[in-house]
């Protein structure tokens, strides 16, 4: 069945079984996926992939229903799914299908040009990547352990029993190389990549350069001594560390005692000089959209300003728990997905200060490039955490060597308060989630 027939069919067969209100969400999705070694394409795959899920109000309660089938039987299924699953909730509290805004931004997300590179093009692209890393001209350079590149189109629609309809469409390309160095016992790997939806701004000369720099920079890295470092973490690093306590600024998290920012707006929670911005209308932001999952209209919201929290992200539901208006971040992780609360665009503000110049303030310390183990290191609630990491030397206001296997340990609420200044080096390296280098202050690190 055409899935226009197919969604006005199923609202009223919703309707007249009782559900008091009802939404259908659709997701089209096509995915390319790539990735080379040796000169050769090994791993290669297209998809399309549609679904469709229906939420519904069923005596107060919401229930949820999902199906990549699109027929006469399937409007059965889908109607007495949301029935069933609604006489299953337990929770208590209020939920809405949402009547819809008066007016919409505008968000362009969608380039077609890039729906048109050919697959041709983007294996070439891939295989051109491989072969200057290994031709870099350095003997140290021993393979290319990862090369891949994604491209993927969504389409996402809204459509409810009030006659609320809304579409989204976007699609992105990612590419990720990684290169191995060896000289003697020492081996050390590097990586770049690169996210657009221009496919023509994608270098295959540029991601090559990048990661055999820094493979061959980390062959000579070593630990430091253990103690207490000036810290700078750079604009790659920091957005994993925010990412990961991301959750801290839900109000569904605060709302459920899983974050200590609960009850704190209005409070000074970070240094005067942090803000932290949360933007779904960004300009060719990843996570750009006029609207979220549940049909808010987007908006700018700043989260902190200047050191204070001004407001936790919301859903409807949070939003009515707390009183207040949603923020409109709602979000779905795919069509059959329950709602939950997730930042869109989410970023440090950026300073005024080049990392070079945040190195000479610091004078002597450490840059921390890389960490790893976040979702073991890391109490996303008490928000303690202490990360595997690499980086470099800060020697007289000068980048100084390479430096791995450190531990850096620190809580994220004490470093927001901790916080010096940020870099005017804003980079979203392949997430939604951003930041410029960051003067952290002091911090332990365990070492040699």
């Amino acid at each position: 069945m055409e899935k226009a027939l197919f969604i006005e069919k199923l609202l009223k067969a919703a309707l007249a079984a009782g559900i008091e209100a009802a939404e259908v969400y659709t997701s089209d999705r096509d995915s390319f996926r790539a990735m080379t070694h040796n000169g050769e394409v090994d791993n290669y795959s297209v998809s399309s992939r549609s679904g469709l899920s229906l939420r519904g109000l069923y005596n107060g309660k919401m229930g949820y229903a999902s199906t990549e089938a699109y027929d006469e039987e399937a409007v059965g299924m889908l109607v007495n799914g949301v029935v069933e699953s609604a006489e299953l909730v337990e929770d208590d509290a209020v939920q809405e299908i949402y009547r819809g805004d008066e007016k919409y931004p505008e968000v362009d997300n969608y380039a077609k040009e890039l729906d048109n590179v050919t697959e041709k093009e983007k294996l070439d692209f891939l295989l051109e990547t491989e072969k200057k890393a290994l031709a870099c001209g350095d003997e140290r350079i021993k393979q290319v352990n990862y090369n891949m590149i994604t491209t993927n189109s969504v389409s996402t629609r809204i459509v409810n029993s009030y006659g609320l309809d809304l579409q989204h469409h976007d699609n992105m390309a990612v590419a990720y190389v990684s290169v191995v160095a060896k000289e003697g016992n020492r081996v050390a790997t590097g990586g770049s990549v690169a996210c657009s939806r221009d496919f023509s701004t994608f270098s295959s000369d540029k991601l090559a350069k990048e990661a055999v720099e820094e493979a061959l920079f980390y062959l000579n890295a070593s630990p430091v001594p253990s103690g207490t470092y000036r810290v700078i973490i750079d604009r790659r690093c920091m957005p994993d560390l925010l990412g990961v306590f991301s959750g801290v600024f839900s109000a569904d998290q605060a709302q459920q005692g899983m974050s200590l920012l609960a009850g704190k707006e209005g409070e000074q929670i970070a240094a005067e000089c942090v803000t932290l911005m949360d933007d779904p209308l960004m300009p060719g932001g990843l996570a750009s959209a006029a609207f979220d999952s549940e049909g808010v209209a987007s908006k700018t919201k700043t989260v902190i300003d200047h050191g204070k929290l001004t407001t936790l992200l919301h859903n409807l539901k949070t939003a009515r728990k707390a009183g207040v208006k949603s923020t409109g971040n709602a979000s779905k992780q795919g069509y059959s997905s329950p709602i939950t609360v997730q930042p869109t665009n989410f970023y440090f503000k950026p300073g005024e200060k080049t990392l070079d110049e945040l190195m000479e303030d610091v004078g002597n310390g450490l840059v921390i490039t890389d960490v790893s183990g976040l979702h073991a290191g890391a109490n996303a609630v008490s928000g303690d955490f202490s990360l595997l990491s690499k980086g470099y030397t800060i020697e007289n206001g000068k980048k100084g060597r390479a430096v791995e296997q450190i531990t850096v340990a620190g809580n994220f609420y004490a470093m927001l308060k901790n916080i010096r200044a940020f870099g005017c080096d804003l980079e979203f390296n392949g997430s939604p989630i951003g930041s410029p280098s960051v003067d952290v202050g002091e911090m332990n690190v365990a070492g040699k």
